[in-house]
């Protein structure tokens, strides 16, 4: 009695406001998010600086073959550590299976990834993944210019298939890192990289392919900050508060105590309870609210640029600020939804269910109205600009809608959930492109390009709608399987009994 009094005096004692350890776990998978985004965003601007296609049918190419001879002057340049670099003549076909190229190995080890990471942990996995891109991402320019396109595919192949680790990774941690109070803010605080990665990215990558560093420089340099966010997970995370050798008894028995895990609890050595969680509800509804958010983020990214583009005659590409001041605003606006979605939470004002049905339509709805007004808004940079800042600025809060979910649902198995819901968004959401060629039969008609928006749009509000009417936040009873089992084993036998006559202990009565 008189420790659990002392528990809760401490607990009582704690700030849940105060900054914490927790906050600068989730600020060090901030940076490893941003570098990590920043990485993905970077090879369509590279190519730029990369290859110079004059569409000429009769050029031959191979797979190292460069528009100019390209000389070699010293150790230096051989290394493409000074300039002059090499320039590619890759048409456009080759430059999509490059582009491309990532998304193979980033879906293939989706849910393995997930395994992994409840396996051995979310600080060994993003140690790992981090390491891999590093390296990867060194090498890369010496083996695109000895060999070629292909060997440049390999290498983003390898850079997609350890960055599959990452999300399911981070899901991981937050399983034993976030309590409920503070599971908008916390999570907002590290995916807040994902957008920020973009808006850093793509200027940084134009800004070093037309220094000394040219196009080799980008790729080094990604790969030396993956080196270094990898030492940093390494030297300061851990997995889980319990293995943490800093953090306050305080804090660490209010993280625990609201997830539910108790002294001893090692969540590594539960069996993952597939079946439980393909049978679970709550497991499609996310499922399916990732495709809409994926299909319509894929379109709203890749799309609507070629559309300004070849309808309004406008090139955002050309204008870095306006490029990135949608995805400004959006990192910005994450952190009112966060706070907004833990406020409902804290102060009652609804429960965690309807709280992230809420903040998934908000994030849905606007973003289906916006995509469909695109193709019907007068020709205007200004119209467009604001409808995309507009857009961004609340999809955001589906973030705090079914992306968080998982850990609602299922601390100890968040990572694997996510793996498994983004294994099924970006497998599915992949055919957005091809989808968006076969009806573009003229990629100048605005009629053709509301199809593509309304597509979308559809996606987005029919995802949103299964999420509102499927959707739950209760925390499975599976999510602690061994007790679950024990559970059911306790009550089979407590029917038995009720069932079965009681055995007398004198024979004699029986006769």
């Amino acid at each position: 009695m008189g420790e659990k009094r002392a528990c809760l005096e401490k607990n009582e004692d704690f700030k849940v406001g105060s900054w914490g350890y927790r906050h600068q776990q989730c600020v060090i998978l901030f940076f490893a998010l941003t570098i990590a985004y920043s990485m993905r965003a970077c090879m369509g601007v590279s190519l730029v600086a990369m290859t110079d296609f004059d569409e000429d049918p009769n050029t031959n190419l191979t797979s190292n073959s460069s528009s100019k001879e390209f000389e070699v002057h010293g150790v230096l340049n051989t290394l493409m550590l000074v300039p002059p670099y090499p320039i590619f003549r890759w048409n456009k076909k080759i430059q999509d299976v490059v582009i491309s190229s990532f998304l193979w190995g980033y879906v293939v080890l989706q849910i393995p990834a997930g395994h992994l990471a409840h396996k051995y942990g979310a600080k060994s996995l993003l140690t790992g993944a981090m390491a891999i891109n590093c390296i990867a991402s060194i090498l890369l320019p010496l083996g695109t210019y000895y060999g070629g396109w292909i060997c440049i595919v390999i290498f983003r192949v390898i850079q997609g298939l350890s960055q599959a680790c990452i999300m399911p990774g981070m899901h991981t941690f937050f399983g034993n890192w976030a309590p409920l109070h503070e599971r908008g803010r916390l999570t907002a605080l590290t995916y807040g990289g994902q957008a920020l990665g973009t808006v850093l990215g793509l200027p940084m990558t134009g800004f070093i392919s037309a220094s000394s560093l040219g196009w080799p420089g980008i790729f080094r340099l990604y790969g030396l900050l993956s080196g270094l966010i990898g030492a940093v997970i390494w030297w300061l995370l851990a997995d889980t508060p319990s293995k943490h050798t800093r953090i306050s008894a305080m804090e660490k028995e209010y993280i625990e105590s609201d997830l539910g895990h108790k002294k001893g609890h090692d969540k590594n050595r539960m069996p993952v309870p597939w079946k439980k969680i393909l049978r679970s509800q709550g497991s499609y509804a996310i499922i399916v609210a990732h495709i809409g958010h994926t299909w319509g983020q894929l379109i709203l990214y890749s799309e609507v640029p070629a559309y300004m583009d070849k309808v309004m005659g406008v090139n955002i590409k050309a204008n870095g600020l306006l490029t990135a001041l949608p995805f400004m605003v959006m990192w910005l606006t994450n952190f009112f939804f966060s706070w907004f979605t833990d406020m409902l939470i804290v102060k009652k004002f609804l429960s965690v269910t309807n709280t992230r049905k809420v903040a998934n339509s908000i994030g849905c709805i606007p973003a289906a109205i916006g995509l469909i007004s695109l193709a019907y808004v007068p020709q205007n940079i200004y119209i467009i600009e604001t409808i995309l800042v507009l857009v961004c600025a609340v999809k955001v809060s589906s973030h705090m809608g079914f992306q968080v979910n998982h850990i609602d649902i299922s601390p100890n198995f968040a990572g694997t959930m996510m793996s498994l819901s983004n294994f099924m968004a970006n497998s599915i959401a992949s055919l957005a492109p091809i989808t968006t060629g076969l009806i573009l039969t003229d990629v100048k008609s605005p009629k053709l390009w509301g199809y593509v928006f309304s597509v979308a749009a559809g996606f987005y509000l029919i995802s949103n709608l299964f999420y509102v009417i499927f959707g739950t936040a209760e925390r499975a009873d599976w999510n602690e399987p061994l007790r679950y089992e024990k559970d059911s084993e306790n009550a089979l036998i407590k029917i038995r009994n009720e069932k079965e006559p009681p055995i007398s202990r004198n024979k004699n009565e029986n006769k």
